[in-house]
């Protein structure tokens, strides 16, 4: 796809560091994609299921995180492949959760990756689950050397997930990775939530940091209301013949049916 496109590059991203905070969303139809391109929103993710052209498209010009679904893919070729395809399409960066191996190489072969730090939902286990991390000495630790292995072996960035504010300004003091904060305070160089929760129809849990801006779960039940209520409208109109009417059926003229039923007649009644 090249370059040839206005949206930012990764030098364009990093060369904001320090500079201005950006926003950042996770979306999963074209219609949130066009929208967050619309009201100026500077990074989309989109996970690698859904990552299509008409993705790119709704996008514009916001720089689009394509995420790499650990557990899905499993091997280091897998990752390759999956990861190509996504910049093909027009994607800015990958996210990989995976390996400090893997995600060498892809950085090697010249891939943008974003990987995580922090909470790591797919990795929880190993930190206690789902609450915050690095809430002691010890712990902050970890992620701050987790953190710089990943920019060791090539990473853009990191998602900073769930950690004291003040550990994440300590991070953001002391290396070139960019910080893509989810629930790690001001300090971090991108704000990133959820459009689910900006827009108040969350799925299940909802984080201490999501904001909801907008109630589009009262909106969505009342259309799923309308729905059920329309459905039962046409089985009843079905059932009781006023579907289909004269005005949804095609015409035929007198004439016309009348030498169809003749040579009906004529050729296949006996």
């Amino acid at each position: 796809m090249g370059l040839y496109h206005k949206r930012p590059t990764v030098a364009d991203i990093r060369a904001l560091k320090g500079k201005r905070t950006l926003s950042m969303l996770y979306v999963d139809t074209p219609d949130e994609a066009a929208a967050a391109a619309e009201a100026g929103i500077d990074m989309l993710s989109i996970i690698d299921p859904v990552w299509t052209p008409e993705m790119r498209e709704a996008a514009g010009n916001c720089f689009v995180q394509v995420g790499l679904l650990y557990g899905e893919l499993v091997t280091l070729e897998d990752y390759q492949r999956a990861a190509h395809r996504a910049m093909r399409v027009g994607g800015d960066c990958v996210y990989c959760a995976s390996s400090l191996g893997t995600i060498k190489a892809l950085a090697d072969d010249g891939i943008p990756v974003v990987s995580h730090i922090g909470l790591i939902p797919s990795k929880a286990t190993w930190t206690g689950g789902f609450k915050a991390v690095g809430k002691t000495a010890d712990s902050a630790i970890d992620v701050f050397r987790h953190a710089k292995a990943l920019e060791d072996v090539g990473c853009f960035g990191v998602e900073l997930e769930v950690v004291p504010d003040r550990i994440a300004a300590e991070i953001a003091k002391r290396t070139n990775l960019v910080l893509l904060g989810m629930g790690a305070g001001p300090h971090a160089d991108a704000q990133y939530l959820f459009a689910e929760d900006v827009l108040g129809y969350t799925r299940g849990h909802k984080p201490r940091h999501a904001k909801t801006y907008r109630d589009f779960r009262a909106e969505l039940d009342r259309l799923q209301e309308e729905r059920i209520n329309a459905f039962k409208e046409f089985g009843a109109d079905v059932a009781n013949g006023a579907y289909p009417a004269s005005e949804h059926s095609v015409a035929i003229s007198d004439a016309e049916l009348e030498k169809f039923t003749a040579r009906l007649a004529a050729d296949y009644d006996t």
